[in-house]
């Protein structure tokens, strides 16, 4: 059964615009999760440009689903990751400069390095995701440190201008979905999704959870949170 990961840094973005202590991001993923959420994933970047460290912790204790840690793959984050211990990590490729994570993590250029971030935090109980693009190099990169799971970056089809690039970029995706199962990965899928475009990656064979932020906490700011996580596990259901 496809599920929703919530993703709430949104909530911490409009917070940090006046390092205020409301909104909180805790109580978004309490209403997120009483709206349906199956999951709640947050981005705790090195610039804490959103999240913090403090909302982290919290979330480790009061989130009922799972609790998905997106990090970069650097010494400081494992630490965070290793003594919070979330549900799961996916690890991100990150830029200061990004206004949001730009393309999927390079599996194929630092292997090794890769490798041993996900020994050292499986070996801890924390099971890994990839945040990749659908590249048949890059998901048997993932297979071959031994992943538990890829997340394909959806942002090339979310961004596409016509109806035959969309295509294009959902046939890729529906490849490569089938390509990471057959090496034995599970496979979620984010970045850019919205209520309007989100039905088409929902349905593809094998698909387990997408991760959805922006345009649910956009949507959140006019009717509410609880409601806008309904409305898009409805965009995600069968028609």
């Amino acid at each position: 059964m496809l599920t929703l990961g919530v993703n709430i840094d949104h909530i911490a973005t409009i917070r940090q615009a006046r390092r205020t202590v409301e909104p909180d991001p805790v109580a978004a993923a309490v209403l997120a999760e009483l709206g349906g959420a199956d999951g709640i994933t947050a981005h705790l970047r090195e610039d804490r440009r959103h999240i913090q460290d403090r909302d982290i912790r919290l979330l480790r204790q009061t989130v009922r689903t799972h609790l998905n840690l997106e990090m970069a793959a650097t010494e400081e984050m494992l630490g965070i990751a290793l003594d919070v211990k979330p549900d799961y990590v996916t690890l991100v490729p990150e830029k200061r400069e990004e206004v949001t994570t730009e393309g999927g993590l390079d599996i194929v250029g630092q292997i090794v390095r890769i490798g041993e971030i996900v020994d050292k935090l499986q070996g801890a109980g924390i099971p890994v995701s990839l945040f990749i693009d659908a590249e048949p190099a890059q998901i048997a990169a993932s297979a071959k440190v031994q992943a538990k799971f890829i997340e394909l970056h959806t942002g090339r089809y979310a961004e596409a201008q016509d109806e035959t690039s969309r295509q294009h970029e959902l046939a890729l995706l529906a490849t490569g979905c089938e390509q990471a199962i057959k090496a034995g990965l599970r496979v979620n899928a984010g970045h850019g999704l919205t209520y309007w475009n989100v039905y088409p990656v929902a349905a593809l064979p094998g698909m387990e959870e997408l991760n959805i932020g922006h345009t649910i906490i956009s949507r959140a700011a006019l009717v509410g949170m609880e409601r806008a996580v309904r409305e898009m596990k409805q965009a995600m259901s069968p028609r």
